[in-house]
């Protein structure tokens, strides 16, 4: 086992972006077409992340002219150029398949707010 983690060291990326379930995320995928390369951007929600080392995976899905598309990717995969986080969602489930019956207003994850030690920032005041 040792040695095929030694082996998918050399394929895993070095900068791999924190993202959780819930979050926002636009993918920026490298696509050929005709012998010329260009790059697509993929935006929607995170419902599942899966595997780990180079077998990982996410799912994200948006709602496109009414329907629902989901897209599952390598998370370690060449063609992926970079992974950027839009919003943080806050979530309670580890998958949002129930998203998948949603529809509207009800489709949106509530966002994440992120807070400041209330004690670090009046003891630095002091």
């Amino acid at each position: 086992m040792n040695s095929i983690k030694h082996i998918e060291q050399k394929y895993l990326k070095k900068e791999v972006p924190k993202f959780r379930i819930g979050d926002t995320v636009s993918v920026y995928l490298r696509i050929k077409e005709e012998g010329k390369t260009r790059t697509q951007i993929f935006e929607g929600v995170v419902i599942k992340r899966k595997g780990e080392g180079l077998k990982s995976t996410f799912t994200v899905r948006r709602i496109s002219y009414g329907e629902g598309v989901e897209r599952t990717f390598l998370l370690h995969s060449p063609f992926i150029e970079k992974v950027e986080i839009r919003k943080k969602g806050s979530v309670r489930r580890a998958k949002l398949y129930y998203l998948r019956k949603r529809k509207g207003k009800k489709y949106k994850v509530e966002e994440k707010i992120e807070r400041e030690a209330p004690s670090a920032v009046q003891d630095a005041a002091s």
